[in-house]
């Protein structure tokens, strides 16, 4: 069976199995069962491959550069996925030998990199700057599909709560968790890094135990730094350090106008940076931030932002008409404060400015 048909997940372990056999293999303990045991290797091998885009079929990933498989709790491929990609890439590193792809070869330090790129966009560096791990971060989920949480504690309200009094009297409720199940990972965006914090909405807000067991051991891995552990041999850990991955060059484009000569400062100011990048089906996607800043001293209001030359999808703003404004959550902007979206297309940075504002 294909790799990209069947991803590692709750109860199918086929990919998880072979990188096992790999190991023993690449050992040198197969003894009689060699043959069969580069079978296995050679499965495990295409697994990698997929994830990284370098197989003749590989394995679908949102714009944004997550796997994805299904709607329904997505996240336990990701993590599982993540996980056998760190441990195998340990073992080509202490087998001194690159992985063997369809579409080129990879080195151990390029499938580590792509399992910290999961880690990233779970813990937030998403096209919606959305982290997944609940109490992780300022923008993490808030009406998750959990009773216990979703449930006022004992310590601020005594009264029993019945089975069906749960489920009628808070399950309903449209406020955030009266208790932070911090830690827990939820079921995750769908297929265009779409999401939405709704408590019914288990397919995505819905917690589970093996979308976390296999991130605690792609964090363990990932915080011993790049260097790599040899996995067939006791050894020292070697020291930590971080996992830098340098981000694709951004594309320049020509300027088509004569600079504009210089004017007064603008009480409002925009900044653009490119935030990640990543290459799907052969085509390089960017992630850009932009921060929109009011430096006058009044609160900003009746915001208008023109945007051109955006080929992708973007969040953090409201679209009405042929220009953009304020968030639905925000009215306006206090002075000195800052507000950001982001965008995702396979260009340089959009024409961002500001067409119309009034300061109160």
């Amino acid at each position: 069976m294909h790799p990209c048909k069947v991803l590692i997940s709750w109860d199918v372990k086929y990919a998880g199995v072979q990188t096992l056999v790999a190991k023993i293999l690449m050992q040198g303990k197969a003894g009689e069962h060699t043959a069969v045991f580069e079978r296995y290797q050679e499965k495990a091998e295409q697994f990698m491959c997929s994830m990284l885009g370098k197989s003749t079929k590989n394995i679908q990933k949102t714009p944004g550069g997550l796997i994805f498989r299904q709607r329904w709790n997505n996240m336990q491929f990701v993590t599982s996925a993540s996980f056998l990609a760190a441990v195998y890439s340990d073992y080509l590193s202490s087998s001194k030998r690159n992985l063997r792809c369809s579409q080129g070869n990879v080195s151990p330090s390029q499938l580590l990199d792509f399992s910290k790129s999961q880690v990233d966009y779970i813990l937030g560096d998403n096209p919606r700057g959305t982290s997944y791990m609940v109490g992780y971060g300022h923008n993490y989920p808030r009406q998750v599909h959990h009773r216990g949480s979703s449930i006022v504690s004992y310590k601020v309200d005594q009264k029993f709560v019945t089975c069906r009094g749960g489920y009628a009297t808070w399950y309903s409720r449209k406020a955030s968790d009266p208790n932070v199940l911090t830690g827990a990972l939820v079921g995750g965006p769908d297929a265009y890094d779409n999401f939405a914090d709704n408590r019914d909405n288990y397919e995505q807000t819905e917690p589970t135990t093996y979308n976390n067991a296999p991130l605690l051991g792609v964090l363990a891995r990932l915080i011993s730094g790049p260097t790599g552990f040899d996995q067939r041999l006791p050894g020292v850990s070697p020291t930590p350090s971080p996992v830098i991955i340098k981000p694709a060059p951004i594309p320049k484009r020509k300027p088509t106008t004569p600079p504009a000569p210089a004017s007064s400062p603008s009480p409002i100011t925009i900044s653009q940076k490119m935030t990640s990048s990543w290459i799907n089906e052969g085509k390089v996607y960017y992630r850009y931030s932009t921060k929109l800043t009011n430096r006058s001293t009044k609160r900003l209001k009746n915001l208008k932002i023109s945007i051109t030359k955006l080929y992708g999808p973007i969040w953090g703003v409201t679209k009405t008409g042929n220009s953009y404004g304020f968030p639905s959550w925000m009215k306006s902007l206090p002075a000195g404060k800052s507000m950001e979206f982001v965008y995702i297309h396979s260009a340089a940075p959009a024409n961002v400015l500001v067409s119309n504002y009034s300061l109160e």
